[in-house]
């Protein structure tokens, strides 16, 4: 490499950064064992508990439920939920958590139940629907904090307990609502929930939070804050993901993955995403396809066609998969990085292409103007990208046409 280890991190030092907080965690295994001092400091119960409905059915919410009834907590369950929420989804979920009197809401499951979490606990003090909050047409502002959240993680991927965002599936893409409002008032990291998530839902998780580390280091908000949370977190996950897809019952594999992708969480909330997330919606919202699986997909295809404009970050994080780029120049690390990248996302059963989820190539012109609309998130990417453009790297993805 031409360029310094710490010359490549500190070009992203030259201006001033805020940096964000995160919420209270306990991390580890059996972290479920803090619920009780977590429900004291928020002030008790009544508790609506905002749940996949899976982990109900499955009892794997038990452990929650049993420290409420050992407490003497009076809860409530709401589990009326899908795996990408709609904004009737959220709205349903806002009025049952108003029509109720709650102190408290906790959330578990995915990234989805923990979104909807959030958004209950804040709209039991916000007034007027909930598509009113939306980034890309609503008009309102969050005004008030809203009841206290506890949010626990069931997937390690999506960073939803540390950010302030909840994102919503709409007719042809995603949309989100962005607050420091939507921020848990507390957090439960524990890996031992994550033991039953099957295969294929942990490969798509796992690549959503490399996603998070990947963007945010290469992120035009990035800093050597959020730098260090993201190489960690490419560290960890790398190294872990293709075992934890598996080998489910690796307690080792399982750990490193909750820890990765609580660093990505906080990574991206601090530097956030972009390109990658902006042409991940649209397959999200017009063809139901899991983020993460949205995600995973398109890394080789939008890192391929960007890599001119981050080819010494790409560098770094080639180093951060374990591997060797001393005596490699910049852009033959960069290259080897999204080869190292495509061959880890095949290895835990993504598909190549667009063409392996079945997604018609006529949908490449309405994709391109859906993604092209995510200014927030095409704002972060290194390299300005127009419609045609972002039409161009659809087609790649579609073809599996590789640009390094």
């Amino acid at each position: 490499m031409t360029a310094s280890f710490n010359e490549i991190l500190l070009k992203s030092a030259s201006g001033t950064s805020l940096i964000k907080p995160v919420p209270p965690t306990a991390m580890g295994w059996q972290a479920i064992q803090q619920l009780p001092d977590l429900l004291l400091q928020a002030g008790g119960g009544p508790v609506l508990i905002v749940a996949d409905p899976a982990l109900v059915s499955l009892q794997i919410i038990r452990p929650v439920l049993d420290i409420l009834e050992q407490q003497q907590t009076i809860y409530t369950i709401y589990s009326d939920l899908l795996p990408e929420p709609t904004v009737k989804t959220a709205q349903n979920a806002i009025d049952f958590g108003r029509n109720g009197h709650f102190k408290l809401v906790i959330g578990f499951g995915g990234g989805s139940a923990l979104d909807m979490a959030k958004l209950v606990a804040v709209f039991a003090h916000n007034a007027g629907p909930v598509s009113n909050y939306l980034n890309l047409g609503g008009t309102q502002k969050i005004e008030k904090r809203g009841l206290p959240r506890i949010l626990i993680p069931t997937t390690s991927g999506t960073g939803a307990e540390v950010t302030n965002i909840s994102v919503l599936a709409l007719e042809r893409t995603k949309d989100v609502i962005v607050h420091d409002y939507l921020l848990a008032d507390a957090a439960i990291v524990d890996p031992a929930f994550t033991l039953s998530v099957p295969p294929g839902v942990t490969a798509a998780t796992g690549a959503d939070a490399l996603t998070h580390a990947i963007e945010a280091f290469i992120s035009v908000n990035a800093n050597p804050y959020s730098d260090g949370l993201a190489l960690q977190a490419i560290r960890l996950i790398s190294s872990s993901l293709r075992t934890a897809v598996k080998t489910g019952s690796s307690r080792e594999a399982r750990t490193a993955m909750a820890y990765g992708s609580y660093l990505a969480g906080m990574a991206f909330f601090n530097a956030g995403v972009g390109a990658i997330h902006a042409l991940a919606y649209p397959l999200g919202g017009q063809f139901h396809l899991a983020h993460g699986a949205s995600n995973a997909v398109l890394i080789p295809y939008v890192l391929g066609y960007i890599a001119p404009s981050c080819a010494e970050r790409l560098a770094v994080i080639y180093q951060a998969l374990g591997s060797p780029a001393a005596d490699l120049d910049i852009n033959e690390a960069a290259g080897k990085c999204i080869e190292a990248l495509a061959a880890l996302t095949k290895d835990i059963g993504i598909p190549e292409t667009l063409a392996g989820y079945r997604i018609p190539r006529a949908a490449i012109g309405v994709l391109a103007a859906d993604g092209f609309l995510q200014k927030r998130l095409l704002a972060r990417c290194p390299m300005e990208l127009s419609e045609q453009q972002i039409r161009e790297i659809y087609t790649d993805a579609f073809t599996g046409t590789h640009r390094y």
